[in-house]
C-alpha cells in the first residue's frame, strides 16, 4: 500500500477536534474530575505523551483558584518567552487580564550576575512584587519554583495558583515536591516531564474553560 494512502486529508479547522476525538478515544474509559479533564487533554493534545493523564496533579481547589483570578482580572507570569508567546492573548484580553516574563529584561540579568543567581529567580522576585492577583506558569526553570517556594514560605508571596511543570533533570522532580508541601493551589506534572509549552497549554486550556462557564 501507498504511504499516501494512509494519510487522512483533513480540512485545517477541523484539525484539532479530530485530534481531541482521537485523545478520547484512547483514553477510553479513563474518567477525571470535570474541571480537569479539558486541562488533561489540551497538554496530551500539545505534547502527544499520555503519561500526563496520570502525572498532573492538582492541588488545594487549583482550577476553581484560576478561574476566580481571571475573572477579577490577573496576570500571568512565566518563566521562558516560549511560554509568553504561547498564551493566548485574545482570551487573556478577555478576561481582561494580561501576561509578562520579566527574564530578559536587563535589570533581572544585571542582579542575577551581581548575586550569582540565576535570571528565573530575580525574574520571580521581581514579579512578585506587582500588585494584583497573580498566575505562575512555570516550564523550564526550577529555579524560578524554588524562589516561588521560599517567598510563599516567607509569606511575602500571595500567588492565585502556581503551575509547576518545568523540565529536566536537575532539581526539577525537588522543586515540584517542594511546591505540593505548600498550602497555594497548584497544578504540577510530577516527574521529569514539562515544558514551557506545557505550562501554556495549562493557562490556555484554563481559560477555555471559563469562557464555557461565561
Amino acid at each position: 500500500m501507498n504511504k499516501m494512502d494512509k494519510i487522512t486529508i483533513i480540512e485545517p479547522k477541523s484539525i484539532e477536534t479530530r485530534s481531541f476525538e482521537i485523545i478520547t478515544e484512547i483514553l477510553g474509559d479513563r474518567v477525571f474530575p470535570q474541571e480537569q479533564q479539558g486541562i488533561i487533554k489540551r497538554v496530551i493534545h500539545t505534547s502527544a505523551d499520555f503519561d500526563y493523564a496520570d502525572n498532573l496533579v492538582f492541588g488545594n481547589d487549583a482550577v476553581k483558584a484560576a478561574m476566580k483570578a481571571f475573572q477579577k482580572g490577573c496576570t500571568v507570569y512565566t518563566d521562558t518567552r516560549m511560554a509568553y508567546s504561547g498564551i493566548n492573548q485574545t482570551n487573556l484580553a478577555k478576561f481582561n487580564s494580561q501576561k509578562e516574563c520579566y527574564i530578559d529584561h536587563p535589570e533581572v540579568a544585571e542582579e542575577a550576575k551581581k548575586r550569582g543567581v540565576t535570571r528565573a529567580t530575580v525574574s520571580m522576585e521581581k514579579a512578585a512584587k506587582d500588585e494584583g492577583h497573580k498566575i505562575f506558569a512555570i516550564g523550564n526553570a526550577p529555579t524560578a519554583l524554588i524562589a516561588l517556594y521560599e517567598m510563599v514560605k516567607e509569606g511575602t508571596l500571595k500567588p492565585d495558583l502556581i503551575i509547576g511543570v518545568p523540565v529536566g533533570f536537575v532539581n526539577v522532580v525537588e522543586s515540584k515536591e517542594l511546591l505540593m508541601e505548600l498550602d497555594v493551589p497548584y497544578i504540577v506534572a510530577k516527574g521529569r516531564k514539562g515544558g514551557s509549552n506545557v505550562a501554556a497549554a495549562i493557562v490556555n486550556a484554563i481559560m477555555l474553560e471559563g469562557l464555557k462557564q461565561a
